[in-house]
């Protein structure tokens, strides 16, 4: 843990009722008292329970990390540095490595160059997310003013959420790698592309962007999205995931052009022929 004096950093876990752990016993066997812990009564979901830890908390700067992300040494210096230097901007953030179940590294998130200097840039960030939630920290002011995570989207909400704070009040992201996110299999995420879900919560986010962003290209988002469900499905054929493909495979066809659906009808009647 990079602690710090108890009035300098806050840690607090809040537990969203785990049903089969005591995750305060657990806290207290690791940390006795310098953790805070508090439980939430139900079950509240992602964005209730992200909006329940920026209710808890007290500082000015709020850094939610999951339960299997961590953060690399140097991570809060490397951040309290950001926020010195760019006391206008709501969002810091550091790069992050993507670790597989092991921890063993698979990736690491791409710079944002155009963030390295403070702005409100978000032209880079329209199509594709280039945050991973471990290395980003929102002033806790911002989320007073601009509101916190949306109920509404269930799986691009971070993304929504980090291109509103750089939107509206600014953001700059350090080039350096100083967090990891998880990448296990088996994870909520992996369960929504799996059933396509996270792509019909992609639906939903690419309307909210083209009410608010100018410069945003519903048409190429939807392509993009379509291209996706295109290459998760072949993904998922060749793991034998045949529930998973089907599930992609549909979600193509409804959100596919009357053009796109005859070019693949086309394509399957002349691969038949050739056959």
């Amino acid at each position: 843990m990079q602690d710090q004096d108890a009035d300098r950093l806050q840690i607090e876990v809040v537990d969203d009722c785990s049903p089969e752990v005591d995750v305060e016993q657990m806290v207290r066997s690791i940390v006795r008292d310098r953790v805070s812990f508090s439980r939430n009564p139900t079950n509240l979901g992602l964005a209730r329970c992200w909006n329940r830890c920026i209710e808890q908390s007290k500082g000015i700067w709020v850094h939610i990390l999951h339960q299997d992300d961590w953060v690399l040494p140097g991570f809060y210096e490397r951040l309290g540095a950001l926020a010195e230097s760019n006391k206008e901007s709501s969002l810091i953030a550091t790069r992050s490595f993507v670790v597989d179940k092991d921890g063993v590294i698979e990736g690491v998130s791409p710079r944002i160059r155009a963030l390295e200097r403070a702005g409100k840039d978000v032209s880079t960030l329209l199509y594709d997310n280039s945050f991973l939630f471990p290395g980003v920290a929102v002033r806790r002011d911002f989320y007073e003013s601009y509101g916190g995570f949306r109920v509404d989207l269930s799986y691009t909400l971070d993304w929504e959420f980090w291109m509103r704070a750089i939107w509206n009040c600014g953001g700059v992201v350090a080039a350096e790698i100083l967090a990891c996110y998880r990448n296990a299999s088996g994870n909520e995420t992996e369960r929504a592309t799996r059933s396509a879900e996270a792509l019909m919560d992609h639906v939903r986010l690419n309307n909210i962007f083209a009410d608010r962003y100018p410069d945003f290209d519903l048409g190429k988002a939807r392509k993009h999205l379509r291209t996706l469900a295109v290459l998760q499905a072949k993904r998922y054929a060749e793991q034998g995931d045949y529930e998973a493909e089907r599930a992609n495979i549909e979600f193509w066809r409804k959100n596919s052009t009357a053009g796109e659906r005859l070019r693949n009808a086309l394509g399957r009647v002349l691969w038949t022929v050739a056959g």
